[in-house]
């Protein structure tokens, strides 16, 4: 698991900043089964594009497990962005639902992986955690390939910064936006 955090220096935070919901940004997938791996390239693109407030951390996951739980404990909202299939739109295309629609059934919705956002929080309910939950999914073209293949397929390659401008835009949304990063200066040669 790998995560970004605009979490340094929050020990000397000021009182209003401390105040801001914590969320959690969840990317999921295998980036060695093609488009299965749009959640760890959508962490990459947001880690280079933009800084995260203090109060938003950003995870690349891989595949959702069980030590996510203590993030359900310590957030308000849990925003997780994942592959779907079997939706019947194009490769590309960018879903929002609540972690119930997308995840307590297979078929049309169903994420590509065993362990699904609604079951994290079953288990962090019987602990008495509670958190917010959101789930960005992308349709995609091919998560399963016959052998492992790393990268994207061109439509979803394509459509990843709607992906991601649908998590800054959600994040935006609960009062907590994204900082682009400036552009490096081109080296001359």
């Amino acid at each position: 698991m790998v995560g970004a955090s605009g979490a340094a220096g929050r020990a000397g935070s000021e009182p209003a900043l401390e105040a801001k919901r914590r969320i959690a940004v969840f990317c999921v997938g295998n980036k060695l089964m093609l488009d299965d791996g749009v959640g760890p390239a959508a962490y990459e693109e947001l880690t280079e594009r933009y800084e995260a407030p203090e109060n938003v951390d950003l995870f690349d996951v891989g595949c959702l497990s069980l030590d996510m739980i203590t993030c359900v404990r310590d957030c308000d909202t849990v925003i997780t962005v994942d592959a779907v299939d079997g939706t019947g739109a194009e490769p590309g295309t960018v879903f929002r639902f609540e972690p119930d629609a997308m995840a307590r059934h297979s078929g049309a919705t169903a994420s590509l992986h065993d362990l699904k956002l609604v079951d994290l929080f079953d288990a962090a309910a019987l602990l008495g955690y509670e958190a917010e939950g959101l789930c960005l999914g992308m349709q995609v073209e091919n998560a399963s390939p016959a052998h492992a293949a790393v990268g994207l397929t061109p439509a979803v390659h394509a459509a990843l910064p709607l992906l991601v401008d649908a998590v800054a835009g959600e994040l935006a949304r609960l009062g907590s936006p994204l900082s682009a990063r400036e552009a490096a200066a081109p080296t001359g040669g």
